[in-house]
């Protein structure tokens, strides 16, 4: 019998589902503390030292206040890949693994790509790696972010610009042209604050989270006017979107000019992506 384990779930209940307790455990014991999975899974213990002791008893403390497991491990999964991770950026989405999939599926594999509000780089990253031949940059507002995304460039080895940039002030110079201009910007409404989870609301940064209940298409909004500069004729954006504004972005863009615009649905039948052309 995996005491261990069995330790792990007993401490997280009340804080955690049983399916949850069960996957922390298995990442504790297997990604932390070392055990192979093949062990854990046919139900065998782990021997501690001391040591190892004090970090699982500090582990699951963290985890008692609701501190995000891909934080404790530093890591996050996207498109297969490992991306080193910190409260300074958002966790890694799958709806984002679904954009990144769907932009390969369209674009040129020698494009000029921008990626607003870069984050922890995943976009940029996973795109420089697919389609090497590409010219990739991506802007943050936040020094942690980017210094973060750069992290994953380098251990990823791929090449991308990165640049510190505040979208909703910046003014492009006549030279900055692209094929491409993809954000997954903050979209969740304030009002949206009490249907989050915990670990969401207390870890994760609120400047890439949220958008006033007034304004919720701010970055939309201003990304589209960026982009009818910088796109070249026939260049396209793409957005992650909040389900709950998809017609919103879908007029606002159409307004501003743009074509060939497509809202498109997530998985889980919500839409979340707006492609448009200019």
């Amino acid at each position: 019998m995996n005491i261990t384990a069995s330790y792990i779930r007993q401490r997280l209940q009340g804080d955690y589902t049983s399916q949850e307790s069960g996957n922390l455990s298995r990442l504790i014991c297997c990604e932390i503390l070392g055990q192979k999975a093949v062990d854990y899974y046919l139900g065998k213990d782990i021997t501690l030292s001391v040591k190892a002791e004090q970090e699982l008893e500090s582990i699951l403390t963290r985890l008692h206040h609701f501190e995000p497991i891909q934080y404790i491990l530093g890591e996050a999964r996207f498109l297969g890949r490992t991306f080193y991770v910190a409260p300074g950026v958002l966790i890694p989405r799958p709806e984002t693994e679904e954009l990144v999939e769907l932009m390969l599926k369209e674009l040129s594999p020698i494009s000029r790509i921008l990626d607003i509000g870069t984050g922890s780089g995943c976009i940029a990253v996973s795109l420089a790696k697919e389609l090497p031949e590409s010219q990739v940059t991506a802007w943050d507002v936040s020094e942690d972010a980017l210094s973060i995304a750069a992290s994953n460039s380098k251990s990823l080895q791929v090449a991308v610009r990165f640049e510190q940039r505040d979208v909703l002030t910046y003014s492009p110079d006549a030279t900055e042209r692209y094929d491409v201009i993809v954000s997954n910007p903050p979209y969740v409404i304030e009002a949206e604050k009490q249907e989050m989870e915990q670990n969401v609301l207390d870890w994760e940064p609120s400047l890439a989270l949220f958008v006033p209940d007034t304004d919720p298409l701010r970055f939309y909004r201003r990304i589209a006017m960026l982009g009818l500069e910088m796109l070249v004729p026939g260049g396209k954006l793409y957005f992650e979107i909040n389900r709950a504004f998809g017609e919103d972005i879908v007029s606002m863009l159409r307004e501003s000019g743009y074509h060939a615009i497509r809202l498109q649905k997530d998985i889980s039948h919500n839409d979340r992506f707006v492609i448009a052309e200019k």
